[in-house]
């Protein structure tokens, strides 16, 4: 019998292949008054980006997408002006542990989490 048979793998992804996940970094640990999105590139046409929202919970409607080289806001509501400048800093200070996360240097959270420094 398959493993895909005892999988919940989508009809469009290839068997085998997995979706990657986005990690969220607590405002305890970014110093951020909002919740960050960081995930490994496994695989994605762009470049590193993250996103933002106002708490854990999964709202897309509620999530903005940043790119961090070089900082722009992508989709989403976007930030207010002083949170994105916040949001800016903290990316620049953070940013290449976040590139190391993204190009797999970094493999997990965990070892992330313990090289960002917060606001």
């Amino acid at each position: 019998m398959a493993l895909s048979q005892f999988t919940n793998v989508p009809g469009d992804v290839p068997e085998g292949q997995v979706t990657f996940e986005m990690a969220n970094l607590r405002p305890k640990t970014t110093g951020l008054p909002f919740v960050v999105w960081v995930s490994q590139k496994a695989g994605a046409p762009h470049d590193i980006r993250v996103k933002v929202a106002p708490t854990a919970k999964v709202i897309p409607s509620q999530m903005s997408v940043y790119g961090v080289r070089p900082f722009s806001h992508l989709e989403g509501p976007g930030l207010t002006p002083g949170d994105e400048k916040l949001l800016a800093n903290w990316l620049a200070r953070n940013q290449a542990a976040l590139v190391a996360f993204w190009d797999g240097d970094i493999e997990y959270t965990e070892d992330l989490i313990e090289k960002i420094v917060a606001i």
